[in-house]
Order: C-alpha cells, then sequence, then structure tokens
C-alpha cells in the first residue's frame, strides 16, 4: 500500500466546562477522520500519540486500536472517532502514527502530523 493512501484528518476544540486553568489543567477534544484512498482495505491496529505541552513536558500513549476498536476501512471509505487529553498548559501539539494493516497482511504506519491543542486565548 502506498505511503499516502492512508490520510488523516484532525478537528480540535477546547473544552472549558473540563478544564480547570486555575489547577493548570486545560481539557482539548480532539475529532480524527481516517480515509482510505487505497483499492484495498486496511484495518488500524494500534495507535502511538507524542503530546508536547508549553513547557516541552511530553507524553507517550501507545495501545491497541482507537477507543476500544480496530476498524476495517474498506476503499474509498472513512472512520471517524474523537478523543481527549489533558495538558498542563494551554497550548500543546500532538503528533504520533496509526500502526495499520492492508488486506494482504502488510503493516505499515499511516503518519499523523503534528497538530495544534490551543485554548482560544492562548495564540494570536
Amino acid at each position: 500500500m502506498s505511503v499516502d493512501a492512508i490520510t488523516v484528518e484532525v478537528k480540535t476544540e477546547y473544552l472549558l466546562q473540563q478544564s480547570k486553568p486555575d489547577e493548570a489543567k486545560f481539557a482539548f477534544a480532539y475529532h480524527i477522520t481516517i480515509h482510505n484512498q487505497s483499492e484495498i482495505p486496511a484495518q488500524l491496529l494500534g495507535r502511538h500519540w507524542i503530546i508536547t505541552d508549553a513547557n516541552e513536558a511530553k507524553q507517550e500513549v501507545r495501545g491497541a486500536g482507537v477507543i476500544g476498536e480496530q476498524p476495517f476501512i474498506a476503499p474509498g471509505q472513512s472512520y471517524k472517532y474523537s478523543s481527549g487529553v489533558m495538558l498542563d498548559t494551554p497550548i500543546g501539539t500532538m503528533e504520533g502514527c496509526y500502526k495499520m494493516r492492508d488486506d494482504d497482511g502488510c503493516e505499515f504506519d499511516a503518519t499523523i502530523e503534528p497538530f495544534l491543542l490551543s485554548t482560544p486565548h492562548a495564540v494570536n
């Protein structure tokens, strides 16, 4: 499967109701759409996230699937899910990859480009 066969689209939002800025706790949701632009099905096996806050503190998260699922994504189809993260600063980034397996049994990584997590007034 070609390296650009799986694309990842990300939208983020700051969760004011779940945040406690006075305690340096900032909650964010991220909404992911994974597109299979190839001619063969692919299964999402696992995830690897690198989460970095404004203090350069890094967290790494690895695990099977996403939100308890290891979905098969048919050719031309997409899979959507939402999740969240808590940061100690009002701004940070996330990046990583999904471990995928195509119908031929070949495993590959689908890159998740760095994206910004930010409270509404943290960035001008």
